[in-house]
């Protein structure tokens, strides 16, 4: 049984920063590329980021770019996302997933699983 189980998730005020986790189990981790999306109230999910099977290439939905980061430490089994200087309009629902595809951008279709999810808040 494969589990994405996100965590790191919280209430932060506008340029804050917040790292977010991803833990995998029940797969081979470092045979997926791994991705971030997010879902705001009453807008569609979105792209965030993703890496690599090796975390050679990573690459990033333009809103975010020079302000997240995406990582991942294959023998921990787990993706990390670091967000720096954050917006309230980055408030959404955050969850990881994994893919056995290498676009360099991704949608909900290309998801071979997903994690339940991880709230961030963004105040002003």
């Amino acid at each position: 049984q494969v589990q994405l189980v996100e965590s790191g998730g919280g209430l932060v005020q506008a340029g804050g920063s917040l790292r977010l986790s991803c833990t995998a189990s029940g797969l081979t981790f470092s045979s997926y590329t791994m991705g971030w999306f997010r879902q705001a109230p009453r807008k569609e999910r979105e792209f965030v980021a993703r890496i690599t099977r090796t975390g050679r290439f990573s690459s990033y939905t333009d809103s975010v770019k020079g302000r997240f980061t995406v990582s991942r430490d294959n023998a921990k089994n787990t993706v990390y996302l670091q967000m720096s200087n954050l917006k309230p309009e980055d408030t959404a629902v955050y969850s990881c997933a994994s893919t056995t595809r290498t676009l360099p951008t991704l949608t909900a279709r290309d998801i071979n699983y997903w994690g339940q999810g991880t709230q961030v808040t963004v105040c002003s």
